[in-house]
């Protein structure tokens, strides 16, 4: 192993030959000139050998991969991760292999029963042929930070050469990490895919990434994931949200908050998750020229001679589809994107006909639908159609300890006019109705417990409204912050040794490792979201004020009146129009530019719903570039949006994972480029669950998840009649 660490510019160089230094010499700078060009903004940190000579679950730097972090497919699908040497203060290697395995498992099912191992995994061949192989691939990581000098956009980019990279068929996966996640985010569906086949694969945050700035000991986290304080750390602090004074100040009154880089950072880092992705693309182009140039040929490696497929899922799916939108030099050729986030310009000029019939709700922007649902979702599911009543699920999420707040949230509802009905059953059934008016639908409802135990709605309602309006983390928005709680729901200091990991085992979300969502108005004190009281309601429902205010800023009116927000109303309509802003600078225009790309959804995805999301991004791009797009739409039944929910009791025996589809795709996507294969006609995919008791469902074998077709059936066949898309029921 060989490793240049948070080295200064004027070392940088990769220590190259004299070829290597002709390239840099032509190099100028920006970000859409020659290849051998360092990208504007770039700044190089590290360049890493990794040999892959063994593999164990202590695995340290001189033994880890390029995957797996040396711990191969053995360590990724154990149930603990490695221990550190000190878990108190882990190094920087140890931090990488944990956030590897933390990662990988993070969006894909790890156990052998769901398909790890067999259908999926290190051990599993790029033909699809299972070994005995614990997969470890060794090769080059070089990793460097984006930032246009202001020192608080920050995105992380990780090239990733395989030793198996061929100079004379050259290729580049870009992988955009998943949710709020660091850079190894997409490990296990672009960083796998791709190195496998021998790609160099440019990992991305897209801006997001672990950035925990602790406010009450002032630590954060570094570039290479280890903790310091904030003077310490100078140059090299991956996020800083407050100087001193704001600090203190913050402090005074909210001590133990914990600042998130997504959500304080701004920047609205989602306006940029398309040209990070490009970036990242660029840089590796530059990589690959300064490693394999020589003088007669310093730049052996354009755009032009080298196959580029950006490929990842959700938010990285999204940034796929953004990347593609925003390409004007030509630098992919094809995209994958699995359960991508669209976020839909407009609901004018196409439709969505599901079974025959016109679709009412389409088309809203993730921040109008998931502040809805953090509203209704508590209520809706307590209706009968919306149980999902298996133990092991209710044991995992606390969820039978909230049916009395899902209750009360029914309650308030009801008083404020917002649900109909005289028991909770009827309010339930209309805040159910209210869903799937909204976009969701029937194969939703028994998913809508799940998300608001585990506290999407919660989280995401948080921090994207933070993030659209690019407010501080002291700006105290609806009354939110961010902390470590007590079981009980009261705000603590974070625990050392979580911080410390935080870089492995967070994933950019205040979803509890360490931070949780806090509610400051909550009556009797602040208090975590779960156990939050209402100033208008006086009861435990969950924080129905916050839910009420983060929608309002997304809307710029009271749900409950109507009436438009003002400059003294909660929240004010400043604070509407800074969030509204920032939503209008994340709106696709779903014009790929003629790009070949497969969309691959979950018909049972609650989080990302497709009706809002796939449905509506495949209208409206077909409206765009009419009978000639070469976007093909998959949807797969009973497919739903985390994967890593299947070993989950009662998701195990219901929904089968999506990630054997997004592979597919990437494959179909590679045939079609290097070979002129046709593109698979847009089809709805239809999978068998594997069913038998919760928790202890039969192992997944292929005839469960059958692939998708180059030429479907035509009750399959996904098309259009008119301008709108028409899905088989």
């Amino acid at each position: 192993m060989r490793k240049n660490q948070l080295y200064p510019r004027s070392a940088v160089r990769w220590a190259l030959t004299a070829a290597g230094a002709a390239v840099l010499a032509a190099c100028g700078g920006g970000s859409s000139g020659p290849s051998s060009e360092l990208p504007a903004g770039v700044r190089e940190i590290s360049a890493t050998a990794y040999p892959a000579t063994s593999a164990g679950s202590g695995s340290t730097a001189g033994a880890q991969d390029l995957l797996t972090g040396g711990i191969g497919k053995t360590g990724l699908g154990a149930a603990a991760a490695p221990a550190y040497a000190d878990p108190a203060h882990p190094t920087a290697a140890e931090l990488r292999r944990n956030a590897l395995y933390s990662n990988y498992r993070g969006i894909l099912d790890p156990l052998p029963g769901g398909g790890y191992g067999t259908l999926y995994g290190p051990n599993v061949t790029a033909d699809g042929q299972v070994t005995n192989s614990e997969g470890l691939i060794p090769g080059r990581e070089y990793v460097a930070v984006l930032d246009a000098g202001s020192g608080r956009k920050q995105t992380m980019i990780a090239v990733q050469v395989p030793d198996s990279f061929s100079a004379a068929n050259p290729c580049i996966v870009l992988g955009a990490s998943s949710g709020s996640r660091g850079v190894y985010g997409a490990i296990g569906t672009a960083g796998e895919w791709g190195l496998k086949k021998g790609c160099a694969v440019a990992l991305t945050d897209a801006g997001k990434g672990v950035g925990l700035h602790n406010l009450a000991d002032d630590t954060v986290n570094q570039l290479d994931g280890t903790r310091a304080t904030r003077s310490a750390a100078g140059s090299q602090s991956f996020f800083t949200a407050l100087g001193d004074a704001a600090r203190a100040a913050y402090n005074a009154t909210f001590p133990n908050r914990i600042a998130i880089k997504h959500a304080h950072s701004q920047q609205n880092p989602e306006k940029d998750w398309g040209s990070d992705t490009l970036a990242a693309g660029r840089y590796a182009l530059y990589v690959l020229n300064a490693r394999y140039g020589t003088a007669a040929n310093p730049v052996p490696f354009t755009k032009g001679n080298t196959l580029v497929i950006a490929g990842s899922a959700s938010n990285g799916g999204a940034a796929s589809l953004r990347a593609a939108e925003q390409d004007e030099g030509g630098l992919i050729d094809g995209v994958v994107a699995s359960e991508p986030v669209t976020e839909m310009p407009t609901t004018s000029g196409y439709g969505i006909q599901f079974g025959g019939a016109p679709v009412a709700g389409y088309g809203k922007t993730l921040a109008e639908y998931t502040t809805y649902g953090n509203i209704y979702q508590p209520c809706a599911a307590l209706a009968a159609g919306a149980a999902l009543a298996e133990v092991s699920i209710y044991n995992y999420i606390g969820l039978t300890a909230m049916t009395a707040r899902a209750t009360a949230r029914c309650d308030g509802l009801a008083a404020k006019g917002l649900v109909a009905g005289a028991t909770t059953a009827e309010r339930a059934a209309d805040a159910l109705a209210r869903l799937r008016a909204y976009g969701w639908t029937a194969e939703h409802d028994t998913m809508h417990n799940a998300h608001y135990a585990l506290g999407n709605g919660p989280i995401l309602s948080a921090m994207y409204s933070m993030a659209y309006g690019r407010f501080a983390a002291d700006a105290n928005l609806c009354a939110t912050s961010f902390a470590a709680a007590t079981p009980a729901g009261d705000v603590a200091a974070a625990m050392p040794a979580a911080l410390a990991q935080s870089f492995a085992i967070a994933n950019g979300t205040a979803n509890g490792t360490p931070a949780t969502v806090v509610y400051n108005d909550s009556v009797g004190g602040a208090k975590a979201w779960q156990f939050a009281v209402s100033p208008s309601t006086g009861v435990a429902d969950m924080g129905l004020d916050n839910a009420l205010c983060q929608h309002a800023l997304v809307s710029g009116k009271n749900l409950a009146t109507g009436a438009a927000l003002t400059a003294s109303s909660m929240p004010t309509k400043a604070d509407s129009d800074k969030v509204r802003a920032g939503i209008q600078e994340v709106l696709h225009s779903a014009n790929l530019r003629g790009k070949p790309a497969i969309i691959v959804a979950g018909r049972s995805d609650a989080l990302v719903p497709v009706n809002n999301n796939a449905r509506a991004y495949t209208a409206l791009n077909r409206s765009i570039e009419g009978a000639s797009t070469r976007l093909r739409y998959i949807e797969v039944v009973n497919g739903q949006h985390f994967d890593a929910f299947l070993p989950f009791g009662g998701f195990d025996t219901r929904f089968v994972p999506l990630h054997p589809y997004f592979n597919q795709a990437m494959d179909a996507m590679w045939a079609h480029l290097k070979n002129g294969a046709p593109l698979p006609a847009s089809q709805v995919v239809r999978t068998t669950p594997r069913g038998g008791e919760p928790g202890k469902a039969p192992a997944i074998t292929a005839g469960n998840v059958p692939p998708f077709m180059a030429a479907p059936a035509k009750s399959e066949q996904i098309g259009f009649a008119g301008s709108s898309i028409t899905i088989p029921r």
